[in-house]
């Protein structure tokens, strides 16, 4: 999907003047099109299937028993949908292959596609566990996002401090006693 800059030039120029700037003022004249540019970096992922980045997997040989996939410590940004101001974060990925793996770096890919989009951090992680469950079919998936949102440090209540964890799993990683094991191997180090 095409971002359109222009409209989105115009956009924010009206928001410089309804706010009482003027927009042709050295310091704002190019601002509207710098948005634009950051606005098709932000929401890049639009139009973009996060399974494409799974679609190339390795089989696992016949009868080798497949123990946990890890990643931790993805970093992220989105740009929440309320406010459109970003959140910024960290996700840790788990999931236990049923017949096959795929390239690790292939899961910061799926990330990046769909926090690249206008989000809620709730819904994103759903939609990485959805994603990661449908592209490789494994036995169970975990995802845990912990982020820093705008709109809560920026204004409002203004807690600089405060994150935000949401978790997300699938099979066998729905199970409590898996997903303390997998939070304490998030916590620190195996």
């Amino acid at each position: 999907m095409a971002i359109d800059t222009g409209r989105i030039e115009a956009a924010v120029a009206e928001i410089l003047a309804a706010i009482g700037e003027d927009p042709a003022r050295p310091g704002l004249a190019t601002t509207p099109q710098r948005v634009a540019q950051a606005y098709g970096d932000f929401f890049a992922g639009l139009g973009q299937d996060p399974l494409s980045h799974l679609a190339e997997t390795v089989e696992l040989a016949e009868g080798q028993r497949a123990e946990l996939v890890m990643l931790r410590d993805v970093e992220f940004r989105s740009i929440c949908e309320h406010h459109l101001l970003p959140f910024i974060g960290t996700a840790h990925l788990a999931y236990v292959p049923g017949t096959r793996v795929v390239g690790l770096g292939k899961l910061p890919r799926v990330v990046e596609t769909l926090a690249s989009r206008p989000q809620l951090q709730e819904r994103l992680t759903e939609e990485i566990a959805d994603a990661l469950d449908a592209g490789l079919d494994p036995a169970g998936v975990m995802v845990v996002l912990d982020a820093v949102h705008g709109c809560v440090s920026a204004r409002g209540v203004r807690q600089a401090r405060s994150s935000t964890v949401t978790m997300a799993t699938r099979g066998s990683l729905s199970d409590p006693v898996a997903r303390a094991e997998i939070m304490a191997l998030i916590g620190g180090h195996p």
